[in-house]
């Protein structure tokens, strides 16, 4: 798979996954809550991800807003800082 079809893919993984949790990552960036950066970096750490598709297969399975994330994922943190300042 070419790089800037991994890049997609986990852009999307991303973004999906914080839609998941009522999270609109670009609105954070415009309203200043989350840097423009930070997004990048959190795609950064899901390309490095042995195992997107059990990410696809989570996002799949889950509705919005329930559960928590898997303890695979690598953008735990940022997420969870994220819960309470974005909607």
């Amino acid at each position: 798979m070419p790089q800037s079809d991994t890049v997609r893919r986990h852009v999307a993984l991303v973004d999906d996954a914080a839609l998941r949790f009522g999270m609109d990552l670009q609105d954070a960036a415009i309203r200043g809550v989350l840097r423009v950066d930070e997004i990048s970096e959190a795609v950064a750490r899901c390309t490095l991800c042995s195992n997107p598709e059990a990410c696809e297969v989570w996002l799949a399975k889950k509705s919005k807003k329930s559960g928590s994330l898997p303890a695979f994922c690598r953008n735990k943190k940022l997420f969870a800082r994220l819960g309470g300042l974005v909607t």
